[in-house]
């Protein structure tokens, strides 16, 4: 291909310089380069005159840094220069005495653009003065009668009495604050900081379309003098978030500094909470849209399985430049101007992008209020079709699904009329901008869908609550990794909504019906109170507590806890198994019984026919509602235990790999609950006190667990049965199962109760590495390429198989119940005096004049506190008991060695028994220490993201033996007693 210019015929050097690689959009070669190392790119870099370009292009290398950069980073001048400096060994570039080489014959639509947006000004730009309605300072009850909660507003006067106002100048912060760190928001999975002296030299500097940003939710804890030079304004004072305990809330409060260019690009604010942004300094212009109205430019994605929103969107400079000019004016977004001074309300559910005009400093913070409650808690519901409908509004509703929920909603009460949805998604399928040749292609594919939402839909809690998967349940389905708190946070916070503010208990019950379906599970409870003869309910009964994976309700002298998580079958196993152990327990009367609640009753609750019925079940036989599923062989005889701990390791042996929603689904029997009645435990559990517990009462906790795991440990297990799982079950369990495992444990001659043990973790290693991609940050990228080098291949190793002197196959592991899931929130701690003055009946009498049975008082006179119970059974196992140290370790210990040490010194027991050396192997599996890795890397649930996110400084480990040693280091100490 040529062109003339100036008399001169140039050739286009893309055919020469590219070969084959000539049919690729230029976009999609700088996606490939993004891919590849800095040694890669720099060798690319010498094959040809096109590939120089693109391989010396600084966004490339600003995505090469962001990817490397772990922790705090110092821009080096150029992005180039700042990346070479993070290879080991560091690569010394210097600037070269000639220029860089200047190529003709080229041209690249994609690099200009981006090329002008890295250094275009905004000084220039002129806006109006938008249209989102300017007010003075307001009241609560102003502000409520004439903006409703539901509007975006900007509010002067709120800030004019901070020391902010003045204070926070770039100037004034570089002086007090030069050497302070600040966290970085910017695209990419990595936390990083900058020292705020390194960060203005950035932004001094730089010429990024997309530039860093301060965006730091820790300012307040690492800089509390920058709290003090605001307050939150009088209006948005309201936060019901306020109820959750510090470590628990989610991130609710930023400092914000960037320069211009720089800004926020389209989304929705997490949970659908709102926010107030006050600006100190610059200006920032606001595009908004309201609930449901997608951008265009923007896609929203929404996973099936678990309803975690995934947005893709154009940085903010981007979409002003590339996509506002296309809008005809009745698709424009409302819009203003911010000036320093202003507060911006953005309420819930509403679109928002923002675009620094030029350096500017502001501080925000999202609240829960009673405005914006229930659309918090619709949020936090599993599922995803409310989710994608509260943001994308009726494109995310396709054409064959929820008729009647359309027909109600395009009738309600506000008459709102609709597009035609014949023609919408089930996802907004807005084309993301790419990087088009011509601009304007943006808007093909995407227009018409775009057009559809013009009209808009009713943001409206009373329509937006059909569109809620009714077989979705909380307590069974996945949690969306994309909430900002956790299930047992969000249950605890609800619980302590419901005890502290009793006045606002309808709409705390309207919210908690949407989040935990709360309704349906207290029909349950009422069933088996009903049929137990309790006495009725009193108003603080009506809400589970916040602890465990299924919902537990605390009553005047008991708990009562309905199995459904996962479904019926495990529930089944959890129930059964836990009854299995405590029959056990009476049999043989083991000292661990004094520390475990006591069973009152137990039994299987089925709705047929409209109307609840409850059958008593010790986990004997299979009662005949049970019968009809299938589940279980029902030649069991009526003094075996069907559902006891051999079927449950059988049966969760086999649902290896399978995900959440499979295992939700697959027996299709929904509307049958096992529960379990038992006496109620004095006290509070362990999450409540473990923040103000003396170092004492810490140790002698630890202490106590030594004792009582040594108990269970030492408690003999039920000996290995076949399974008696169906035909078609068994089928599904040869099938599953891989041939190569088989051999090995064959060959080893293991033990008939470690096969299903070394069964499994050799199933989760296959996928090992992909699972902890999943889950990502804080887990380093660089300890997951190395995984599967470092555990086994071969699992039987890891307990140790030999012959003894009579030809007999031994294992060095003690094979035990383990109870799997000791963490604070299942033991308990009762106060008492350290003289011994307190004991008995005076201590059931203390409790309860301090209201501390119903475990939320946080008023109570401060007392030493001591270990009474532990709780919750549901998740024993049996294998190797270094796997209870796990969540005790990193749960209750919070990764104390000092602790860890004294559980040990009162465990007494052997962890192993001296292992077999293979000099192949060095001596890794002599370590205890390596043994306890392997199981966090392999555990089902994210403890490795537990054990970065405690040791910090774990996350730039270059090998699993540096992680290995620091978290498990003490055990390679503990000789144990034979």
């Amino acid at each position: 291909m040529e062109s003339s210019h100036g008399g001169f015929v140039m050739r286009d050097r893309r055919l020469d310089a590219l070969g084959d690689l000539i049919v690729l959009p230029d976009e999609v070669i700088c996606s490939i380069l993004e891919l590849l190392t800095p040694r890669d790119i720099g060798r690319l870099a010498c094959v040809s005159s096109v590939m120089y370009i693109f391989c010396n292009e600084e966004p490339l290398w600003m995505i090469q840094c962001l990817k490397r950069s772990n922790g705090q980073f110092q821009h080096k001048g150029s992005w180039k220069k700042t990346t070479l400096h993070f290879e080991e060994p560091p690569i010394e570039y210097k600037e070269s005495c000639r220029r860089p080489l200047q190529f003709d014959g080229f041209y690249s639509s994609f690099l200009y653009r981006r090329l002008y947006r890295c250094h275009t000004s905004l000084s220039g730009f002129s806006f109006d003065d938008g249209n989102v309605e300017r007010k003075k300072l307001l009241t609560r009850e102003e502000f409520d009668h004439e903006c409703g909660g539901m509007e975006p507003v900007l509010l002067t006067g709120l800030a004019d009495t901070w020391p902010a106002r003045t204070a926070w100048t770039i100037d004034q912060l570089l002086l007090k604050y030069r050497d302070t760190s600040f966290k970085i928001s910017q695209r990419s999975a990595r936390k990083i900081s900058m020292k705020f002296k390194d960060y203005v030299s950035y932004m001094n500097v730089q010429h990024d379309e997309d530039p860093l940003y301060i965006f730091d939710p820790q300012f307040g804890e690492d800089s509390p003098g920058l709290l003090k030079d605001y307050s939150v304004p009088q209006l948005f004072q309201e936060d019901w978030f306020e109820f959750l305990d510090a470590n628990n809330r989610p991130p609710y409060r930023w400092l914000i500094i960037g320069p211009e260019r720089s800004g926020a690009s389209w989304h929705v604010d997490p949970a659908l909470t709102s926010a107030w942004n006050t600006l100190l300094c610059g200006r920032k212009r606001w595009a908004l849209y309201p609930p449901g109205r997608v951008p265009l430019g923007v896609t929203v994605h929404v996973s099936d399985e678990d309803g975690d929103v995934h947005i893709e969107t154009p940085s903010s400079l981007q979409w002003w430049l590339d996509f506002y000019p296309l809008l005809a004016d009745e698709d424009k977004p409302i819009e203003c101007t911010q000036l320093p001074g202003e507060t911006i309300f953005v309420p819930t559910g509403w679109w928002h992008c923002v675009l620094n005009l030029e350096t500017t400093v502001a501080v925000t913070q999202n609240f829960v209020d009673s405005q914006n409650f229930q659309f918090v808690c619709l949020d936090f519901a599993p599922g995803y079709l409310h989710k994608g409908v509260c943001r994308a509004g009726m494109l995310a509703v396709d054409e064959d699904s929820h008729e009647d929920v359309k027909k109600n909603a395009s009738n309600d009460e506000n008459n709102m009329s609709y597009p035609d949805l014949a023609r919408n998604k089930k996802r907004v399928q807005t084309k993301k901008s790419g990087e088009n040749h011509n601009p304007e292609d943006a808007t093909n594919g995407a227009a018409g869908s775009y057009n559809l939402q013009r009209k808009g839909f009713p943001y409206d809690i009373n329509v937006l609550e059909k569109f809620l998967d009714e077989e979705r349940d909380h307590y069974t389905f996945p949690w969306s990794p994309g909430n900002c708190i956790g299930q047992r946070e969000m249950r605890e916070w609800l619980f302590k909504l419901w005890v502290g503010k009793p006045g606002m208990r309808e709409l705390i019950w309207k919210g908690a019906c949407l989040a935990l379906n709360a309704g349906k599970w207290l029909e349950c409870l009422e069933a088996i109170c009903a049929f137990h003869s309790f006495p009725p309910l009193t108003a603080e009964q009506r809400l589970p507590i916040g602890s465990g994976s299924n919902p537990v309700y605390i009553m005047a002298d008991c708990a009562v806890k309905i199995f459904a998580e996962s479904g019926l079958e495990s529930s089944l196993y959890a129930l059964g198994t836990e009854l299995q152990f405590y029959s056990l327990q009476c049999k043989v009367d083991s000292p661990l019984k004094k520390y475990i609640p006591d069973v009152l009753a137990s039994g299987i609750l089925y709705l047929e026919n409209g109307s609840y019925t409850v059958v008593p079940w010790d986990g004997k036989g299979v009662p005949d509602v049970i019968k009809k599923c299938n589940l279980i062989s029902s030649k069991c005889t009526e003094d075996y235990f069907p559902f006891g701990i051999w079927n449950k390791k059988q049966f969760e042996d086999r649902r290896v790999g399978m995900s959440l929603c499979e295992m939700s689904t697959s027996d299709g029997c929904t509307r049958i609950w096992p529960y379990i009645i038992t006496k109620r435990c004095k006290g509070k559990i362990l999450t409540q006190l473990k923040d103000t517990l003396a170092l004492e009462d810490m140790l002698n906790l630890a202490s106590f667990l030594g004792e009582q795991l040594h108990n269970l440990h030492l408690l003999l297990y039920p000996p290995f049965i076949e399974s008696t799982l169906p035909d078609n079950k068994q089928g599904m369990d040869l099938a599953f199962t891989n041939g190569c495992i088989e051999d090995v444990l064959s060959k080893s001659n293991v033990p008939a109760d470690w096969e299903i043990f070394i069964r499994t973790l050799t199933r989760k290693k296959k996928d090992a590495a992909s699972r902890l991609t999943n889950w990502g940050d804080p887990i380093p990228r660089t300890l997951i390429e190395k995984v599967d080098e470092y555990i086994p291949d071969d699992f039987v190793k890891l307990i140790g198989v030999y012959k003894d002197e009579n030809g007999l196959n031994k294992v060095c592991k003690p094979c035990t119940w383990i109870h799997s899931d000791i963490m604070d929130d299942n033991v308990f701690m009762e106060p008492y005096c350290p003289s011994s003055c307190l004991h008995g009946d005076a201590a059931d009498t203390d409790l309860r004049d301090n209201n501390t049975l119903d475990g939320y008082d946080d008023h109570a006179e401060k007392k030493s506190w001591r270990p009474s119970h532990i709780i919750d059974f549901s998740n024993l196992s049996i294998g190797d008991p270094i796997y209870d140290l796990i969540p005790l370790h990193l749960d209750v210990f919070s990764g104390n060695s000092s602790l860890l040490k004294k559980f040990l010194e009162s465990y007494k027991l052997p962890l192993v028994r001296g292992m077999p050396q293979d000099k192949s192997e060095g001596d890794k599996f002599a370590r205890l220490s390596y043994h306890a890795m392997c199981y966090c890397i392999l555990h089902d649930d994210n403890v490795l993201g537990a054990i970065f996110s405690l040791w910090k400084e774990l996350r730039t480990a270059e090998s699993w033996e540096e992680v290995e040693l620091t978290v498990w280091g003490e055990l390679n100490n503990y000789k144990g007693f034979s």
